[in-house]
């Protein structure tokens, strides 16, 4: 089954998925249930009440009469995963350690949904804005000192992330912080496909396309950390709760396409066959069965004082 977050008339809902572009909203249908897919999944049996609410009921909205918010739009925490594919540590040059997933936080309010711009910023604070498609872990049931053979009944479900990243910040400290939090900089969706549904994380492949063109593609075999190790870690220090999301690192850079120029290494970390996105494009994160998160590339305004938050158009 598969769950989106979107609002429609200023109004946010969670919305269940009939074929793949029309969906049962549940505000409709089931109007007692929550209107957040975190506080869904923190109500016991939400999935399965939701589910069941939107059972042999007809398509209430399609996907293009909404906008799609992030798949959880406010979860306690996002983790992410730097270097936990070993072409991406070899690539970049970077160190890590082999017996400790590195690990650094990103906020809610820098992702946006399927559909939705993300933000290329100005070119007199940063040039470097490049993609990341990873495959995200949305928890639903919480948990401390989760056993990595009890870690995968503790996933409600899992999406598509692109961790939108500005090198020349994420350069500027140990843990990455500012570099992989600029506003509206990455996306998450287009929704959550249950787990049981999804099947085996271990054995899935990420794609990433700018205008069309694959610039990742790798499978999560890869992976240095995987899904039930990285529950088992973070639970030892805190309590996975209902909506978090484990964002599971991005895989290497496929070559530079033939008649391709590298980039110019300008600073920060450096990948010859990374291209960097800029206004006008269409980047795609693509996990098979799963589906696609799209998003075009807006600009971000000038770098000027400001009091309000920037609403890009494209």
């Amino acid at each position: 089954m598969r769950l989106i977050s979107y609002s429609h008339q200023r109004q946010h809902g969670v919305g269940v998925m009939v074929n793949m572009d029309g969906f049962v909203a549940l505000p409709l249908v089931a109007p007692e249930l929550p209107r957040t897919m975190r506080g869904l999944l923190e109500m016991e049996g939400g999935l399965e009440k939701a589910i069941a609410a939107a059972k042999d009921k007809p398509v209430d909205l399609c996907i293009g009469e909404v906008h799609l918010d992030p798949v959880v739009t406010d979860p306690q925490a996002i983790w992410c995963l730097a270097l936990n594919y070993k072409l991406h540590i070899e690539e970049t040059g970077l160190t890590t350690s082999p017996k400790y997933p590195q690990i650094f936080l990103r906020m809610p309010c820098t992702q946006v949904g399927h559909g939705e711009p993300i933000v290329c910023p100005d070119p007199s604070v940063a040039v470097k804005y490049e993609y990341e498609g990873e495959l995200a872990v949305i928890i639903g049931k919480g948990g401390r000192h989760i056993p990595v053979e009890k870690a995968l009944d503790h996933v409600a479900g899992y999406s598509c992330y692109n961790e939108g990243s500005v090198r020349e910040y994420q350069g500027h400290n140990r843990q990455f912080g500012l570099g992989k939090n600029f506003e509206q900089s990455g996306s998450f969706g287009p929704w959550l496909m249950t787990a049981d549904e999804f099947g085996d994380p271990s054995k899935k492949r990420v794609i990433t396309r700018v205008n069309g063109i694959e610039r990742q593609n790798a499978t999560t075999d890869l992976m240095v950390f995987d899904v039930p190790h990285l529950i088992n870690y973070l639970s030892q220090g805190y309590y996975l709760r209902p909506g978090d999301v484990i964002v599971t690192g991005s895989p290497g850079s496929l070559p530079p396409h033939k008649g391709e120029t590298p980039p110019a290494n300008s600073g920060g970390v450096y990948v010859a066959g990374m291209v960097q996105m800029k206004p006008g494009d269409i980047c795609e994160v693509e996990i098979p069965d799963l589906g696609i998160l799209s998003n075009p590339v807006a600009a971000d305004a000038p770098a000027t004082y400001q009091t309000k938050l920037y609403t890009p158009s494209l």
